[in-house]
């Protein structure tokens, strides 16, 4: 399944729903087993949201990484963590609460 987040602040961000899901649950939306059709983070909603995943993002960092060894640098480059899935969303969530208004999402 595809989501589409949607806002008036940014272009949109295409996600597939098993990426999206954890973003959105990291947001403080409860979208159980299924993901629900549609969705809506308001702007009083986009702060908190954007604060969750923030929190999130820090906690996956790997203490034991060391970006100098050069195998480990080769595996971290093949490999897509919730860092790189989060950072559009979370640009357009940004940009939506620097504007004020609403993002919606859609499968």
């Amino acid at each position: 399944m595809i989501i589409t987040f949607r806002s008036k602040a940014a272009g949109e961000v295409i996600m597939l729903g098993e990426h999206a899901k954890p973003l959105l649950e990291l947001a403080g939306k409860a979208v159980g087993d299924t993901l629900e059709k549609r969705g809506v983070f308001t702007p009083e909603q986009l702060p908190d949201a954007i604060a969750r995943i923030e929190r999130a993002l820090n906690a996956e960092k790997d203490p034991d990484f060391d970006e100098d060894d050069p195998a480990q640098a080769a595996r971290a480059a093949q490999y897509v963590g919730l860092r790189q899935r989060a950072f559009p969303l979370l640009d357009l969530l940004r940009r939506s609460e620097q504007k004020k208004v609403n993002v919606t999402w859609e499968s």
